[in-house]
């Protein structure tokens, strides 16, 4: 029992310094892309200025609201729920940045463990900040470098595809075993659980294909219509609370530009 016990304590110690690892990868590539960023377009002002950490905040308890609203899906075992927190996410990120986004994602899990607890032995917590990152990050990024409706599109596109694939691989290459020695759940049991709903279903890799990527394909394309739907209407409230800070040669350069 005592080696048990060590061996239980150990699996939960990797898995906080995987999740805290991950947790710094995304907040690192947001805030080099959005640095860089800055420095192409003379932004003097800081990343996570005052008003921007309110509506990060903002942002995060919608997000939260949405995530415990989960509900199963009929085609995936009961620990598979869907959830629309990734539209606030994505509101957030495409007005205030990849660094706003990756925050949102994070302070939603920290409300919901608050509030809510968790089910998953953390797992399915660190699965939603990660993959909702995926949806995030990319899309926020390509969006950033040229704001448009267009640019846009191809920004939720992406960032579905890249959510889908990752979540998918992610799953099957680590979540699903970990939630397993965590949980204390064979990995045959559930693999099981999916047979009982799609005898298609025999092995990890089909779980995640006929379960976990369908779930993320609607997530991301949900997320992105409806924030497509919203964010023109949303846009002029939002850009009145955040007005980046240029510098002057870019000011005078833009002002040029406009006499012209």
């Amino acid at each position: 029992m005592g080696n048990g016990l060590l061996q239980s304590i150990a699996d939960n110690v990797i898995f906080v310094l995987v999740c805290v690892v991950v947790a710094a990868a995304l907040f690192m590539a947001a805030y080099a892309a959005e640095k860089y960023v800055h420095k192409r377009d003379g932004i003097t002002e800081r990343i996570l200025t005052t008003r921007k950490i309110a509506m990060i905040g903002l942002f995060s308890a919608l997000a939260v609201i949405l995530h415990v609203m989960d509900f199963p899906v009929p085609f995936a075992p009961p620990f598979y729920k869907l959830d629309f927190s990734e539209i606030p996410a994505l509101l957030g990120t495409f007005a205030f940045g990849p660094v706003a986004g990756v925050m949102i994602e994070f302070c939603k899990i920290l409300l919901k463990l608050l509030f809510k607890g968790t089910s998953t032995a953390f797992v399915g917590d660190l699965a939603n900040f990660v993959i909702g990152c995926s949806l995030i990050l990319p899309a926020s990024i390509i969006y950033m470098f040229k704001k448009t409706k267009k640019r846009a599109i191809i920004a939720c596109v992406t960032g579905t595809v890249i959510m889908s694939v990752f979540g998918t691989a992610f799953n099957a290459i680590y979540l699903l075993p970990a939630f397993s020695k965590l949980y204390g759940m064979p990995l045959e049991a559930i693999i099981a659980m999916g047979t009982e709903i799609n005898a298609n279903i025999n092995s990890v890799v089909s779980l995640v294909c006929f379960c976990v990527a369908p779930l993320n394909i609607v997530k991301g394309f949900a997320a992105s219509f409806v924030s497509m739907l919203v964010y023109k209407p949303l846009s002029p409230i939002l850009k009145s609370a955040h007005v980046p800070q240029k510098s002057r040669a870019v000011q005078e350069v833009k002002g040029k530009d406009a006499a012209v």
